[in-house]
């Protein structure tokens, strides 16, 4: 099995299943850690699929998530 590594933090449970979508749509595995209730979840993915999971987070967030306006 493959050391699970952090690909993204999520603020809280409906950011991190949105980005757990994105993943399984491109055929990534992941898994969802936190530390405490309050804490924000860590995303995981196989240390082999981190590249393309990231590029598959960046592909399909909207750049407005991305990028605040003054």
């Amino acid at each position: 099995m493959s050391t699970m590594v952090q690909v993204a933090v999520a603020g809280d449970v409906a950011e991190a299943e949105e980005i757990q979508e994105i993943l399984r749509n491109a055929g990534i595995d992941s898994e969802l850690q936190a530390a405490t209730d309050d804490d924000p979840l860590t995303v995981l993915v196989p240390e082999s699929s981190l590249e393309a999971a990231q590029d598959a987070i960046e592909a399909l967030t909207e750049p407005d998530d991305l990028i605040a306006e003054p």
